[in-house]
């Protein structure tokens, strides 16, 4: 009977632990941080450690061009850039002055056999006139590395100006 008894006893004491071990787990998976640890929504979790990876990399990537965006506008705000800015502006505002005296006011009279031509080297482009006394063509040609880019031909009939040197009719 004392084998009996054991036995039983053995089996009692089992079955209370196993049943006593589910009522712990069956509580203790519902919580979240558990169910990941188990398998449960580990896919969510994995999404939202990515999400805060990839958030902290954007923030990190935005602070050095914030900072480089920085530095470029201190650099363009020093007393030295804001000279050379000012400086190219009152240059190029000169020779567009010289320009246009070139094109409209000279000594002698440009005719269609003797017309009045200029020509100037701007930065690697070539700005070139011609005026005949009835039509003055401004030739503007754009070069990159040697290879001409582009033309734009701008004609401008002198007779529109309210006078010609010449007979405008021709």
């Amino acid at each position: 009977m004392g084998k009996i008894r054991t036995t039983i006893r053995n089996c009692f004491v089992f079955a209370l632990v196993f049943v006593a071990f589910n009522a712990f787990q069956t509580n203790w998976c519902t919580s979240s941080a558990v169910q990941v640890s188990i398998g449960q929504n580990q896919s969510a979790h994995y999404l939202t450690i990515d999400e805060q990876e990839r958030t902290r990399a954007e923030k990190a990537a935005s602070d050095i061009q914030d900072a480089l965006d920085e530095a470029e506008r201190e650099a363009d705000n020093t007393v030295l850039a804001k000279f050379i800015r000012n400086l190219e502006s009152r240059i190029y505002s000169t020779l567009a002055e010289d320009i246009s005296e070139s094109l409209f006011n000279y000594s002698g009279i440009p005719t269609i056999d003797n017309p009045i031509a200029g020509e100037i080297n701007l930065e690697g482009n070539i700005l070139k006139w011609i005026n005949d006394g009835i039509t003055i063509t401004l030739i503007i040609e754009e070069w990159f590395d040697g290879i001409i880019v582009s033309t734009t031909e701008i004609i401008i009939p002198v007779g529109s100006f309210g006078g010609c040197w010449v007979d405008c009719d021709g």
